[in-house]
């Protein structure tokens, strides 16, 4: 027994000593450090293969991605194919084609340690690709008397204007929550204003794909997209956090 307690003393003692060898750090780091994924986000607008499935004049969908390049800075971008087809009040028309938007978005948003959440504000410049096709049309007439019921038809059979290609750019506001690890749900509006003219010499461009609608006399216009994203991490950055410093009061002076 008087062994076995010398033995444990004995350990006791070596490590003691071990333990006085490892410096003492009286002044502890101030900083946190966690890593944060780096990758590519791509996903797909929810709105408009939901309008597609409710509206039967109307298909479309768009890709949405971004990469991230720094802590707060993403290059992103959406693809896209919109097909519309509208009753005015003398004329129906579909406009059909595909649409390209590059630029980067702004995190805004200062996360907590381990969020990954964004509020962005960004820009995109825009091209679209498409063609307009006039389906039927009713000739105006402001004396009625030989069609006191309507306008009377024109000449039958659709006309397709196609070739036609115009740019914008937008400003845009966004938002994106993980609500899973590393898949995002998102939301963003966008302001654009065409960088050429919408006019055409025969029919105008009432409808962009992309662009949304155009109205006379205006070259603004306003579009919207909810997104569901997963990001794919392709690597991690270490991010230091530093703790805000304590407010260290003067001693109270002595009388």
């Amino acid at each position: 027994m008087s062994r076995f307690c010398t033995s444990i003393f004995f350990l006791l003692v070596v490590f003691m000593g071990y333990s006085q060898r490892k410096p003492i750090d009286l002044s502890p780091s101030d900083t946190l450090e966690y890593k944060q994924p780096y990758g590519l986000r791509v996903g797909i607008d929810l709105s408009r293969p939901l309008t597609s499935f409710l509206n039967e004049d109307y298909t479309g969908l768009e890709f949405v991605g971004d990469y991230r390049l720094s802590q707060k800075l993403y290059v992103a971008a959406e693809l896209g194919n919109e097909k519309k087809t509208k009753q005015e009040d003398t004329y129906n028309f579909t406009t059909s084609g595909s649409y390209i938007k590059v630029g980067v978005d702004y995190n805004t948003y200062g996360n907590w340690y381990g969020e990954q959440n964004m509020i962005t504000i960004g820009g995109r410049y825009a091209i679209s690709s498409f063609s307009q096709t006039v389906n039927n049309y009713q000739i105006f007439q402001s004396d009625r008397y030989w069609s006191p019921d309507g306008f009377v038809d024109g000449s039958g059979g659709a006309r397709e204007f196609s070739g036609r290609s115009k740019s914008w750019i937008e400003a845009v506001v966004g938002i994106k929550m993980e609500i899973f690890k590393n898949l995002y749900l998102g939301g963003s509006v966008r302001m654009g204003i065409l960088v050429s003219d919408p006019k055409e010499e025969e029919f105008w461009n009432l409808f962009i794909p992309g662009f949304n609608k155009v109205t006379d006399g205006s070259r603004f216009g306003v579009g919207y997209n909810y997104s569901i994203t997963y990001l794919v991490p392709l690597y991690k950055k270490t991010k230091k956090v530093e703790k805000p410093e304590e407010n260290v009061e003067d001693p109270p002076e002595q009388e």
